[in-house]
C-alpha cells in the first residue's frame, strides 16, 4: 500500500477542505500515473506545520516572517 505524506505550512488558517480534497485527488492521481499502483490504496496524509514549530538556519519560521515584512 502506497502512503503518500504532505507536509506543508499552515498559515492563514490553512488549507480548505476543497483544497485538500484537491491535494488528494491530484497527488493520487499523479502517483497512479507515474507509478502505474493501484488507485484504490493509495493513502495520501496531509500535516500542516504552525510556523512556531519550525526553523530556518536557527531561527523559528514565524520571527522570520515578520523580519521580513
Amino acid at each position: 500500500m502506497p502512503i503518500i505524506n504532505l507536509k506543508m505550512t499552515k498559515e492563514d488558517g490553512g488549507a480548505t477542505k476543497e483544497q485538500k480534497t484537491a491535494l488528494i485527488k491530484g497527488l493520487t492521481a499523479v502517483f497512479v500515473d507515474v507509478m502505474g499502483r493501484g488507485q484504490k490504496t493509495t493513502v495520501v496524509t496531509i500535516e500542516e506545520i504552525e510556523t512556531d514549530n519550525y526553523g530556518i538556519g536557527g531561527e523559528p519560521v514565524t520571527e522570520l516572517r515578520k523580519s521580513s515584512s
